[in-house]
C-alpha cells in the first residue's frame, strides 16, 4: 500500500525496512474468525521479560449477574504490596480478538516504573458474545477489583480504568456504567486511542478507507460484530459506544490520545473536547504523522516512546504519585 503523505518519516523508515503483516478484515468470514484470532495474538503476545519482579497471576472471578465467571491478569510488585494505585486495564482487538497478555509488557512497565498494581480483564469477545457481554464482564471486573483492592494491595481511592483501542471504548463505557449504577469510584481513566462511535460518520472514518492498521472496513467490521443490524441506528447504547452519551458530566478526569492517521482521530477528538465542556478536567494528545497503535508496532520510533512517556506521566499525575 501506498503511505500517507503525513505519515511520520522515521515511521515510514521503520515501515519500509519491515513492512507490517497485513489482515484483510474486510473480507473475513466467521469461520475464519478463530484461526484469525490466533494468529494476531500471537503476532502480539510476547513471553514477560524474564528479568522482572513483577508478580502476575490469573484469577478466575465472578462475571456479570448468571453469566460465568471471567478471568483477570492480575500484576503486582514484588515484597510487600500494600495501599499501591491501582489500574483496572481492558485490553484493545477491535471487539474480535485479544487477550491480557498483549498488553504484558505495557502492564510490566507501569507496575515497574509506577509501583502500582495492575489488573486486566479478560472479556468475552464479539460476534460469539454482542453487546452487552463485553461491557458487563469489564464492568464486573472492575467490581471484583474495588472488592477485592484490600488483599490486591490497593488503594480502592486511587483506582484507574484504561484501556487501547476497542480497550478503550470499553474503558470510557465501564466508567459510565460506574457513574450511573453508582460505583465503584474511579479516580482517573486512560483512553489510548479509544473505538467510541459505531456510526462512522466523522469525516476521519471516512478518509481511511486505506490504512497502516485499523481502516474504515476493519471498523464497521468490529463494530457490526458486537451490535449486528443495531449498528449505525439509533438503537445503540452509550455503553456500548460511549460517543453516544449525551451527558458526560460527573466522570473522572480523563487523558486521551490518538494519532492523525486513524479512523479514530475525529471521534476522539470530539470525546475530549465534549469531556472538556461537561466539566471534566481532559488531556489530550494528537500524534502528528501516526497511525493506529503505531506505538506498539514500531515502538522505537522517537514518537512511539514519546507517547508512552507521556501516558506514564498522566497516570502519576492521576493516580497522586
Amino acid at each position: 500500500m501506498a503511505f500517507h503523505p503525513n505519515l511520520d518519516p522515521e515511521i515510514r523508515a521503520t515501515l519500509e525496512r519491515a513492512p507490517l503483516p497485513a489482515f484483510d478484515m474486510a473480507n473475513l468470514t466467521p469461520e475464519e474468525l478463530p484461526g484469525h484470532r490466533a494468529q494476531v495474538n500471537a503476532m502480539l503476545a510476547a513471553a514477560p521479560p524474564s528479568d522482572t519482579t513483577v508478580v502476575i497471576e490469573d484469577r478466575q472471578v465472578p462475571g456479570p449477574d448468571g453469566e460465568p465467571d471471567i478471568r483477570v491478569r492480575i500484576y503486582r510488585p514484588g515484597g510487600d504490596v500494600q495501599g499501591r494505585p491501582g489500574l483496572f486495564w481492558i485490553h484493545g482487538g477491535g471487539m474480535i480478538i485479544g487477550v491480557p497478555e498483549i498488553d504484558d509488557a505495557m502492564m510490566i512497565d507501569y507496575v515497574e516504573r509506577l509501583g502500582i498494581v495492575a489488573v486486566s480483564v479478560d472479556y468475552r469477545l464479539a460476534p460469539d458474545h454482542p453487546h452487552p457481554a463485553p461491557v458487563e464482564d469489564c464492568y464486573a471486573g472492575l467490581v471484583w477489583t474495588a472488592k477485592t483492592a484490600d488483599e490486591l494491595g490497593i488503594d480502592p481511592a486511587r483506582l484507574a480504568v484504561g484501556g487501547a483501542s476497542a480497550g478503550g471504548g470499553l474503558a470510557a463505557a465501564t466508567v459510565l456504567l460506574a457513574r450511573d449504577r453508582g460505583g465503584p469510584d474511579v479516580a482517573f481513566q486512560l483512553l489510548v486511542c479509544p473505538m467510541l462511535d459505531d456510526r462512522n460518520i466523522t469525516p476521519s472514518s471516512h478518509e481511511f478507507t486505506e490504512a497502516v492498521v485499523w481502516d474504515r472496513s476493519a471498523n464497521i467490521f468490529g463494530w457490526t460484530a458486537l451490535l449486528g443490524d443495531r449498528v449505525g441506528t439509533d438503537d445503540v447504547s452509550p455503553y456500548a459506544a460511549p460517543a453516544r452519551a449525551t451527558d458526560l458530566a460527573g466522570l473522572p478526569p480523563a487523558f486521551i490520545d490518538v494519532g492523525e492517521l486513524e479512523v479514530f482521530r475525529d471521534e476522539d477528538m470530539d470525546y475530549a473536547l465534549r469531556l472538556t465542556r461537561a466539566g471534566v478536567s481532559t488531556e489530550f494528545h494528537l500524534y502528528p504523522g501516526a497511525f493506529h497503535g503505531f506505538d506498539g508496532m514500531v515502538p522505537d520510533t522517537a514518537l512511539s516512546r514519546r507517547a508512552r512517556e507521556t501516558r506514564v506521566v498522566a497516570l502519576k499525575r492521576g493516580l497522586g504519585l
